[in-house]
């Protein structure tokens, strides 16, 4: 039952680009309020899938995916609804603040700046102030006012060289009328390591926690936490989550480090309109639970894992046998193992599962990233033929062959067209094998 209306306070943590500091400032803010007691529910502002794993580690809570350009106010409400219970919201915005798209979608540009106007969340905005002092209140000043009416809650200096530095920042900032939350020197021992996608994954950092209680105590010994807390806002009148279509009543769900790249609020919504969840382990040479009705393979690393991937026999011969008769759907990384071959950095091709003709390479990487909008031309995944579906695409795979019927038109957020369309099979047996270098984030409405 949701509330008559959902009045627990939120901050966003922002920054003017990536790379500032956000999310150590994030986990630490989780880590630091949890040691306090504090029940604190996280989010992610945007299209991101390593973040999340990482709040959840750091809070005890589940974090949930907010995104202005794909999902509607209603929807965005809906899954903010999973705060009541809570203390405080803490959502982590992506790159900076005002960054989106340029031609805005139905219900905005993807941008932090959106969630935080529409859920009336005060911007914590982090400034790495290395190499400035008064100058940074400048840029402080120009977030302000970019968008007045958005709620302001103040700043957090990084990467403070001195007491003196700190001091001469400050009095820029009390100049300029800008609140300071606190101020944070450089502490090398709480950065996360990253790869060619983001932060290594949560699950693959053996002293997590350790990090992570570290970043607490220092976030709490260098920030105002009375004044953060008394600087969160907002209230949300009750809306019920929108349903999420799932795949199947039974889906196996491939899950380990090579595939793991699946919005939270996707699982929560499939569980919620009653489907049960399988996982298993590709890596682990598993294969997908025959009581299953379909299969779901997520992005991940396959370029990583090639070599073990092509030699889990069980897995790959199983897969076979469970796409003659049933679907089986891959995200990015999980449609590249779907196809005939990966060809890794360095030059090697590894041979796949071969339900699709895919041929993909990382010999030469390329980014591809943005959102997708796609209609669909087959039935796939629980979606009707013709299904308008909102997505995001971010890989480093080069197609080298796409040889089978085409799943989807897509286009990207200014409307273009783009290559990257998925593909589908029909197997002997009946079974369709259907795959997308999208994640898929919500229907579009």
């Amino acid at each position: 039952m949701i509330p008559p209306l959902l009045k627990v306070p939120g901050l966003l943590i922002s920054a003017p680009a990536s790379g500032t500091g956000k999310t150590t400032l994030m986990l630490g803010l989780l880590a630091a309020f949890r040691a306090q007691g504090v029940i604190v529910q996280p989010f992610k502002s945007g299209p991101d899938y390593i973040d999340p794993a990482f709040h959840a580690a750091a809070s005890g809570r589940a974090s949930v995916n907010l995104d202005s350009w794909a999902m509607s106010p209603d929807r965005i409400a809906g899954l903010v609804s999973v705060a009541a219970d809570a203390d405080l919201i803490l959502a982590e915005g992506s790159m900076g603040l005002f960054d989106g798209v340029a031609k805005p979608g139905a219900f905005g540009t993807g941008a932090s700046a959106d969630v935080a106007q529409m859920m009336g969340w005060p911007v914590v905005l982090v400034l790495d102030v290395s190499g400035q002092a008064q100058s940074a209140a400048a840029v402080a000043m120009g977030f302000r006012a970019m968008r007045p009416e958005m709620p302001f809650a103040g700043v957090v200096l990084n990467r403070v060289a001195s007491p003196r530095h700190e001091a001469l920042v400050r009095v820029g900032m009390d100049a300029a009328g800008i609140p300071v939350l606190g101020a944070l020197p450089r502490r090398a021992s709480i950065a996360l390591p990253e790869r060619h996608l983001g932060l290594v994954q949560a699950e693959e950092q053996p002293h997590l926690q350790a990090l992570l209680a570290e970043a607490g105590a220092f976030i709490a010994e260098h920030l105002d936490m009375p004044a953060l807390r008394a600087a969160a806002r907002g209230t949300l009148a009750p809306h019920q989550p929108l349903a999420i279509t799932p795949p199947a009543g039974r889906i196996a769900l491939a899950r380990d480090a090579a595939f793991s790249f699946v919005y939270p609020h996707l699982i929560a919504g499939w569980r919620a309109a009653g489907a049960t969840i399988l996982p298993f382990s590709p890596l682990e040479d598993e294969a997908p639970d025959p009581t299953a009705e379909a299969c779901w393979l997520p992005g991940g690393y396959p370029e990583l894992h090639a070599g073990k991937l092509a030699a889990a026999q069980n897995f790959r011969t199983k897969l076979r046998a469970f796409a003659e008769t049933k679907p089986v759907h891959g995200e990015c990384g999980g449609y590249m193992a779907m196809g005939a071959g990966l060809i890794d950095a360095q030059g090697v091709r590894h041979e796949m599962a071969g339900l699709l003709g895919l041929e993909t390479s990382f010999a030469k990487r390329r980014m591809h990233l943005g959102y997708r909008l796609a209609a669909t031309h087959a039935p796939f995944a629980g979606h009707g033929a013709g299904a308008r579906l909102r997505g995001h695409e971010f890989h480093y795979a080069t197609i080298a062959a796409q040889p089978d019927a085409p799943l989807a038109e897509v286009r990207d957020a200014t409307d273009t067209a783009v290559p990257e369309t998925g593909s589908m099979r029909v197997q002997s047996g009946g079974g369709q094998s259907s795959g997308t270098f999208f994640h898929l984030i919500a229907e579009a409405t």
